[in-house]
């Protein structure tokens, strides 16, 4: 995990950011979820999503030799070597954010997968954020085109999450509860990392687990990383508050607001949580919603050597890019502005991972084994 400023506060942020990952990482949590139920034989385990490798990892540690089999299907790169040379996995990787061939032949996978399932058999399907473009299975006559639309819409029109994976629900056989249909005469249970607001099985990859054939278990959300970076910045001595709404919307106003309540706050540290949306220009830059947001942040902030911004995404991707987010602080425009990088114009182009590379403000982490939304720390504490 890096971000280039030597400046202890950013330091300080990168920790409570850890902690808040620590809290929900994908292969602790489901192995406290099944560690009660240990010892069953011939389970069947299916994992979709950006958390799969993490989650399938907790549950082979649970289960041991009862996991007879399992099926993994990931972004690319998110595959460990303990999965796979684990001759009880197939590893797939799909397609994200827009699904492709490699999605569909995912799905093609997991219809064989559910099929050989013996009936009677104990199916876990474990399932976090990410799934609804890696996996798919189109209902009949829906063409890949047709599947990618949803997606194309909402980074034009900026569509909530809820929008956009009801679109999707509507063209899949496998969405809206029909994946654990699939596993006829079996007894099927879901456990879910979820990355959208209220936690809804519904939601989260577009209903996968959603349907009565299936027996839901939340097993991380955005609520236990944000308590567990509160819990951690007190430790540190912080004065923190735990903002109460989730941050959505439009990036660049959700940035204003976050840094209008810093200027108002009596606290040391705000904790912000949610997803927020960029509406894209025709050709778009690099970058994603969470440093578009710092970047919008750092206009605001300007000037202000006590004030600085983690925003940053739990699965360590901001949109298209390698990079989880950034820390900014009231130098950033001034050197954003030195580098050839004037801000307004960058956020016009959607180029912001551009100029926080200039400016020495990008965060990276690599996977991280979940992935339960943004996470938005606004700090004010003077420099040493």
């Amino acid at each position: 995990m890096a971000g280039s400023q030597a400046d202890p506060r950013r330091d300080l942020l990168l920790r409570l950011y850890r902690a808040a990952l620590a809290a929900v990482d994908g292969r602790r949590r489901v192995r406290a979820a099944l560690a009660p139920a240990t010892g069953e034989a011939a389970v069947s385990a299916l994992a979709v999503g950006k958390a799969a490798a993490a989650m399938m990892l907790g549950a082979a540690d649970a289960l041991g030799i009862g996991l007879e089999r399992g099926m993994v299907v990931a972004p690319a790169g998110a595959v460990p070597p303990e999965l796979r040379d684990d001759p009880r996995m197939r590893c797939l990787v799909g397609s994200h954010p827009l699904p492709d061939e490699r999605s569909l032949e995912a799905g093609r996978a997991a219809l064989a997968f559910a099929a050989a399932t013996k009936p009677g058999s104990r199916v876990l399907l474990l399932v976090s954020g990410g799934a609804s473009s890696l996996f798919e299975v189109p209902a009949p006559g829906v063409t890949l085109d047709a599947l990618r639309a949803p997606y194309q819409d909402a980074v034009q029109q900026g569509l909530e999450i809820e929008e956009l994976n009801a679109r999707r629900r509507a063209l899949s056989r496998v969405k809206g509860g029909g994946l654990p249909a699939l596993f006829k005469d079996c007894r099927v249970e879901g456990l879910m990392i979820s990355d959208v607001p209220g936690d809804d099985p519904a939601v989260v990859g577009s209903g996968l687990l959603d349907g009565p054939h299936c027996k839901v278990t939340l097993v991380g959300c955005l609520d236990d990383a944000l308590d567990a970076a509160l819990r951690a910045a007190r430790a540190e001595g912080l004065a923190a508050e735990r903002m109460p709404e989730r941050l959505r919307g439009d990036a660049a106003s959700a940035a204003h607001r976050v840094c209008h309540e810093l200027a108002l706050a009596k606290s040391d540290l705000q904790i912000w949580g949610g997803e927020t949306v960029v509406r894209l220009p025709e050709v778009a830059g690099r970058g994603g919603r969470c440093q578009h947001l710092a970047l919008a942040a750092a206009a605001c902030i300007a000037g202000h050597p006590e004030h600085l911004l983690l925003a940053a995404g739990t699965d360590g991707r901001d949109g298209a890019s390698e990079d989880a987010g950034a820390i900014v602080d009231g130098d950033t425009e001034r050197r954003a502005i030195e580098a050839g990088y004037p801000i307004h114009a960058i956020l016009a182009a959607a180029d912001s991972g551009r100029a926080l590379e200039a400016t020495g403000d990008l965060v990276y982490t690599g996977d991280t084994g979940t992935n339960v939304g943004d996470i938005i720390f606004a700090l004010r504490l003077a420099p040493a």
